[in-house]
């Protein structure tokens, strides 16, 4: 397939496109700054600026699909009100650019596979979340639903449209394990809060091979968690994180000194959601590593 990617130089994205060109697709990958490798016969590297026209719009005229994974990092900054309104721009015009992009082009693409979050549902205590629940009210489930609804306006211009929700991604040399797993290197992991917040995971490999799927089934279409059959509580996840590195889980990080370090974005540390891959299932797809410590000592080396 003749396939447009942006977040390509992501943790996620780097990862999925070199596992579709090994698959004999034809990449074009849209960027706002200089790529890190040279274009080739099957990748090459347009210059854009997300709401704003310009040759990289030309890409979306008979490529088979768009994939977006744009997006500033959620958890890189504090979030002050600037950088509130950094996360919002960076996904919700990027994909409203995308859309109109794809209203312009004669030939259209078959799909567009949108990231999201599963922060979409909010916080959600101990109850088991599937794709048919609503949105949360917080900033993260608002930010998700606005950005989900500009995705979903490629529908009326007859184009398949998965919305992909995502859980913490687990792989080596990034993600969430670059962040979590140094204290326990040092004898100092352990659990944030209570520890009883439900923790959506998922091993990159599947993350990326759940992507492939589903752009590859003309099925596919809507929500999709993107998240292992069997979340675990932060307490576990920790507990497991240590056994897996051969250390200790027994330094908690306490609630108030997160809200103190990181104010509103430590609510998104301290609740979670027990999400579970209903629609993955649904659309046939079979998870590689679907229990934690297994997907955990596929990371090994941390």
């Amino acid at each position: 397939m003749k396939l447009v990617v942006t977040g390509a130089s992501g943790f996620i994205g780097s990862v999925l496109c070199s596992r579709l060109l090994q698959k004999g697709h034809t990449l074009t990958l849209l960027t706002r700054s200089a790529p890190r490798d040279p274009s080739t016969g099957t990748k090459r590297w347009l210059h854009w600026r997300p709401g704003m026209s310009g040759d990289w719009e030309s890409a979306l005229a008979g490529a088979d699909g768009v994939i977006n994974l744009a997006g500033e990092p959620i958890a890189k900054k504090r979030w002050t009100v600037k950088q509130k309104h950094q996360l919002r721009l960076s996904r919700i015009d990027t994909t409203v650019g995308l859309v109109r992009a794809i209203a312009k082009a004669k030939q259209k693409p078959k799909f567009l596979l949108n990231a999201s979050a599963v922060g979409y549902y909010g916080p959600r205590g101990d109850e088991t979340v599937g794709e048919e629940a609503p949105a949360g009210t917080d900033f993260l489930a608002a930010l998700c639903r606005d950005w989900e609804n500009e995705a979903i306006k490629a529908e009326k211009l007859g184009v398949r449209v998965i919305r992909l929700r995502t859980g913490i991604v687990l792989g080596a040399g990034g993600g969430a394990l670059a962040k979590m797993a140094p204290p326990f290197k040092f004898f100092i992991g352990g659990p944030l809060g209570s520890g009883k917040q439900w923790m959506s995971w998922i091993h990159l490999e599947d993350e990326v091979g759940l992507i492939v799927h589903l752009i590859e089934n003309p099925q596919a279409s809507g929500a999709v968690n993107a998240t292992a059959p069997n979340p675990v509580t932060m307490k576990e996840f920790c507990r497991t994180l240590g056994q897996v590195m051969g250390r200790p889980s027994w330094a908690p990080v306490p609630g108030f000194a997160l809200r103190l370090t990181l104010g509103e974005m430590a609510e998104m540390l301290l609740t979670g959601q027990r999400a579970i891959p209903t629609a993955a299932e649904k659309f046939g797809y079979r998870f590689r590593h679907p229990n934690l410590t297994e997907a955990l000592q596929a990371c090994m080396p941390l």
